[in-house]
């Protein structure tokens, strides 16, 4: 893609993206994930219903009237977007390709965070980490953000997970909220999750295309794995390859789920030929 087709497209992804964040997940946003606590602001003269908890003695002495301690809530966070990069990102039946929906997502997620002043940060995995981008705010940082998801070029089409959510926890040592981007389709990485969202807020966004859950009955069909290469010819008459497709799939899926679940973690579940707005939106009600 030349650099004038690259910045037409990452605008025409701004354009769409800010004007959901804007108008629909800001408050959403917000109103879901909170802030570190509250920090003292000032301190001032007490008035009729203010908490007694409050009241700061040092000061109420030196005046001889009552002062209380004023407390604001700390709302900047850091949000960290861990997107998979490998090679099944470029599988979609449907309009779209995986890899277009994860930019999608993850742009809407960034301007609903730079809406709350917060700061973003990206992590682009494969089986290795392909590029880390440290949290900072602004307008101009998410751009980059999107053209990096636009635009990279791993040097390995296979998935590590595990070495993802490794890298975070080493990298992350306050809590960031984190959205962890991809088809899940691996394991392995329980343990790593567990003590990552012992400390962070997680959610994992999985996202896939109807074809990926069963084989269609085609005859014998040539077939190319996009993380090995590895070319096979496949029998998809055969109901026994049909069957062992979907339940190697079904276990994937439901390793995603469990691992998820019991680490405390936030799941989406969102398939490329679905709304993700509706996904998104329904995931944040449900936490606020």
């Amino acid at each position: 893609m030349d650099t004038k087709a690259l910045l037409k497209k990452v605008r025409k992804i701004e354009i769409k993206t800010r004007r959901l964040s804007d108008h629909i997940f800001g408050g959403e946003y917000h109103s879901t994930f909170k802030g570190r606590g509250m920090t003292f602001s000032e301190v001032r003269q007490y008035q009729f219903g203010d908490d007694v908890r409050n009241i700061d003695w040092n000061v109420t002495a030196r005046y001889n009237e009552p002062y209380v301690k004023v407390f604001e809530e700390e709302r900047e966070l850091t949000m960290m977007l861990v997107a998979d990069v490998s090679g099944s990102k470029f599988f979609g039946t449907k309009n779209q390709f995986k890899d277009e929906i994860v930019t999608e997502i993850a742009a809407t997620l960034a301007f609903s965070a730079t809406q709350n002043n917060d700061k973003i940060g990206l992590i682009l995995f494969s089986d290795e980490i392909e590029l880390y981008i440290p949290p900072k705010k602004g307008r101009s940082h998410v751009l980059r953000i999107i053209r990096e998801l636009l635009e990279f070029k791993p040097k390995s089409k296979r998935t590590d997970i595990a070495e993802a959510i490794k890298f975070l926890s080493n990298v992350m040592k306050k809590k960031a909220i984190v959205f962890v981007l991809s088809d899940f389709l691996t394991d392995g990485y329980r343990h790593n999750l567990k003590i990552a969202a012992g400390k962070h807020d997680i959610t994992g966004i999985r996202i896939y295309d109807r074809h990926e859950e069963e084989l269609p009955n085609l005859g014998m069909v040539s077939m190319q794995d996009e993380e090995t290469g590895e070319l096979m010819l496949v029998n998809t008459a055969s109901k026994a390859v049909r069957t062992n497709y979907a339940k190697n799939y079904n276990e994937h899926v439901g390793y995603f789920k469990d691992s998820f679940t019991k680490s405390g973690a936030g799941t989406i579940n969102c398939r490329v030929d679905e709304s993700y707005v509706k996904k998104l939106l329904g995931y944040f009600k449900r936490r606020s």
